[in-house]
């Protein structure tokens, strides 16, 4: 193995990193060059693996918790998954479905046991530089309001198509499901949520916000 720039050969073939596909950089990912591969992996997808996860929970601290279990189950199983496709983000985006689920279990336990507890005397906020981000936690939590009426299966396939920007193809590799289950899935959980629309009013904003807009500061249209 030679190294030269930004460019490294390896059994004769030169890899140039940033123009590398996902499937290649996954093929290193299993062997000597494993740090350089998956890091790239990882700038690639984490922005959406974040944003996708905020979109799921609402919470930004969760999210981050949530990229970070992503991808340290992508390196664990980074020699046992094998993808289809050129991308790797509809599998990530599948773990990431798992390990929010898993996360919203956990969370329901924790608020029954924190509901049987006192409240907490109330503290003051001196932390005004993270208004921002509480605002924008709001504007997520009457978002996931407006999709409380929907079952799971279309909340998820509505945050990996409309939200994430996956094709019906790669929603249909994230959640496991033939890809007609996924339009079907789609089209239902759009319907559902404009017939929502009007009842949801009273308790919840409609917005029509997305996670990356949210991410990039935006306010509601």
């Amino acid at each position: 193995m030679e190294l030269g720039g930004c460019c490294r050969t390896y059994t004769g073939v030169g890899i140039d990193w940033g123009s590398a596909s996902d499937q290649q950089l996954w093929s290193q990912a299993a062997n000597e060059l494993a740090g350089e591969a998956f890091g790239e992996l990882f700038e690639r997808h984490a922005d959406r693996i974040y944003a996708h996860c905020f979109s799921r929970t609402g919470s930004w601290s969760m999210a981050e918790d949530l990229t970070s279990v992503v991808f340290l189950e992508a390196w664990r199983k980074r020699t046992e998954v094998r993808f289809s496709g050129d991308c790797a983000l509809p599998w990530l985006l599948g773990v990431a479905n798992n390990a929010t689920r898993n996360a919203q279990r956990s969370l329901r336990r924790y608020n029954l046991l924190l509901a049987k507890l006192p409240p907490p005397e109330p503290e003051a906020d001196f932390a005004a530089d993270t208004a921002e981000r509480v605002d924008q936690e709001r504007l997520a939590q009457h978002l996931l309001c407006s999709m409380g009426g929907l079952q799971q299966a279309q909340q998820e396939v509505l945050a990996l198509c409309d939200w994430a920007g996956l094709s019906y193809a790669e929603a249909a590799v994230a959640l496991g499901v033939p890809e007609g289950t996924v339009r079907s899935r789609l089209f239902r959980a759009r319907q559902h949520l404009r017939d929502l629309a009007d009842g949801s009013q009273a308790r919840c904003m409609p917005l029509s916000l997305s996670p990356e807009r949210l991410l990039a500061g935006g306010t509601p249209a």
